[in-house]
């Protein structure tokens, strides 16, 4: 295969439901992380301070992805004309894949900091997952970047296999980092937090594959119909790292706050309330008199 024979799909002209169809998921991510962001910022005080570092967290990538999907609906709109029955692509319609990107670079990392945050890991190990996978995270996603837009323009097939290939190395290290935090975590979890726990992990694990087959997608075929899978693709899959993720762990974040609060290891002025069921009494801190 010639470096010429990728076709990126943003230079691909679309039909009029093509083009709707990819403003459709984008509005749709983009309104479900503005709820997202408002349900974390209203559950910062839900939790417990050791743990707010991740509601603090979410709340960033919400902010993040919610923002580049403004620009992602901006960039639709003026990197498109229309021409005769068809939407052709302007000189600006890169800027289309170039914004997930963008999100992806901060956002990624930070959803790794939210695992961590909730883990049972914690002091110099926390740090070193935190900073190893963050790391990895975001030279992933930069290594991507580069394969998919800035080589040849996003038209080099050597450029996007071979950068892919070492993207998908640090794929593997941000996977071992996140498995094995949660794996190390369980045996001191309460029970009831084990299982939203591994089912954020898993969530989290299985939505990424989606990001490759999208990035794989841009090598094998070009039409506007593979434009719209791909772009459906990101926007479900931001969708779920962010949101369910977010939620899971938020329950676990609960979980272990009332579990804490029970154990007497910690103070929270607010009872826990999960699935209707209260799970602990509200308390007020310990006022020190002034002598």
């Amino acid at each position: 295969m010639r470096n010429t024979d990728v076709v990126p799909p943003w230079t691909v002209s679309l039909t009029d439901g093509e083009h709707a169809l990819i403003e459709y998921g984008i509005a749709v991510a983009a309104f479900c992380l503005a709820a997202m962001l408002t349900r974390m910022w209203s559950a910062r005080r839900e939790v417990g301070d050791r743990y707010r570092p991740a509601v603090h967290a979410s709340v960033a990538v919400c902010t993040v992805a919610f923002l580049s999907y403004l620009l992602l609906a901006f960039e639709m709109h003026s990197g498109y004309r229309r021409s005769g029955d068809l939407w052709v692509p302007t000189g600006t319609a890169m800027g289309t894949w170039t914004a997930r990107y963008m999100d992806w670079t901060v956002s990624v990392p930070l959803l790794v900091v939210e695992v961590v945050a909730v883990s049972a890991v914690v002091g110099r190990a926390a740090m070193r997952a935190k900073v190893l996978g963050g790391a990895a995270a975001v030279a992933m996603v930069t290594l991507g970047f580069l394969g998919a837009v800035v080589v040849g323009n996003g038209a080099d097939f050597g450029a996007l296999l071979g950068l892919g290939i070492a993207s998908s190395v640090c794929f593997v290290i941000v996977y071992a980092v996140v498995i094995g935090v949660v794996l190390k975590s369980l045996p001191v979890l309460p029970a009831a937090a084990r299982g939203p726990m591994v089912s954020a992990m898993v969530v989290l694990l299985v939505v990424w594959f989606v990001y490759p087959i999208a990035y794989g997608l841009q090598g094998v075929a070009s039409s506007g119909a593979l434009t719209v899978t791909e772009h459906l693709l990101m926007s479900g899959a931001d969708i779920v790292a962010k949101v369910l993720f977010g939620l899971l762990l938020l329950r676990v974040a609960r979980i272990r706050t009332a579990a804490d609060v029970l154990a007497a290891d910690d103070v929270h002025p607010e009872s826990i309330w999960i699935d209707q069921l209260r799970h602990s009494e509200g308390a007020s801190r310990p006022v020190r008199s002034t002598p």
